[in-house]
């Protein structure tokens, strides 16, 4: 009994912002640019964010580069400078990857400019 009304509960929720908006005389776009949110294309906006996301990841791999060979200059044990080595070549391959993951978005992003919608 308690799933039953457990499962019915989660289904009053889920439609419950349905219902609501459906009452309302306002529309989506007419609410989305009250808050601020504007009127940019979607695809633009996930491009922007995707892009902004990888460009924080790529800062991040540098600083880890630098911090890096940093504790590599003043390592005076081997294994210390082993772990600097081992975390600059991370870091590298890293850096690799979100610049290889912009290149992909980028491509993607100019091969779809001309798909119609």
């Amino acid at each position: 009994m308690k799933k039953i009304s457990l499962f019915i509960l989660s289904l009053a929720l889920l439609f419950l912002p349905t219902i609501l908006l459906a009452a309302t005389p306002y529309s989506i776009e007419e609410i989305g640019g009250s808050v601020g949110l504007g009127t940019a294309d979607l695809k633009t906006t996930v491009i922007n964010i995707i892009q902004w996301v990888l460009g924080i990841l790529a800062l991040l791999a540098l600083v880890m580069i630098i911090v890096s060979i940093i504790v590599a200059a003043t390592a005076g044990e081997d294994e210390r400078a082993e772990r600097a080595k081992k975390g600059i070549i991370g870091a590298v391959i890293g850096l690799i990857v979100v610049l290889l993951a912009w290149a992909i978005v980028i491509f993607v992003a100019g091969t779809t400019a001309n798909v119609v919608q």
